[in-house]
């Protein structure tokens, strides 16, 4: 059992529905003569919707056992995404769903984390930040060089981004995972 005390974010166990949850954020209030409370934002792992509760600091839940295994990205078949286990090679399936439009970001051969619960794949963590490759922007006006001027860029993947001005096509840049944002250009 785990209590308000153990959170801390990506943390996953099962409230008091039954249902498995993930920790976003949470923050302990305590106001003047009020009980303390532990104001905790989630993320439903089945259906995908955030919610924000509110738990007293001795509630209890059952905490969740979870494996993270190596995989790699194989290919994307109608509506699966076919992943190999780096460690015994057995490849397996994922629907597009769990993914949503982070499946812009798998490239041949990238690495993820396979979530494992009572030994059932559950999801996939993709990496935080991805290398990938402009295909398309238009081109930055020489001499604008004010700072934080972006324009749009389609991704080799399909994914489109901001991008300062001064990245071309054909340039690799780097790009955060969980905020969809360009970090830097990367120089091979």
């Amino acid at each position: 059992m785990i209590g308000t005390g153990d959170f801390r974010e990506g943390l996953i166990f099962q409230n008091e529905n039954g249902e498995l949850v993930e920790v976003i954020d949470y923050q302990h209030h305590r106001k003047s003569q009020a009980r303390a409370v532990v104001r905790v934002k989630l993320r439903n792992l089945n259906t995908g919707s955030i919610t924000e509760v509110s738990y007293r600091p001795e509630d209890k839940f059952k905490e969740v056992n979870i494996e993270k295994r190596p995989h790699n990205y194989l290919y994307t078949e109608g509506d699966m995404i076919y992943f190999m286990d780096a460690e015994n090679y057995e490849q397996i399936g994922v629907p597009v769903e769990k993914f949503g439009h982070k499946q812009k970001y798998l490239v041949d051969n990238m690495a993820a984390i396979g979530l494992f619960i009572d030994g059932n794949l559950f999801n996939m963590e993709l990496p935080i930040k991805v290398d990938l490759k402009v295909a398309s922007t238009v081109p930055g006006v020489r001499g604008d060089t004010v700072s934080n001027l972006t324009k749009p860029a389609v991704l080799e993947s399909g994914l489109e981004i901001k991008v300062p001005l001064f990245i071309n096509e054909g340039d690799k840049i780097r790009v955060d995972t969980r905020t969809d944002t360009y970090v830097e250009r990367v120089n091979d």
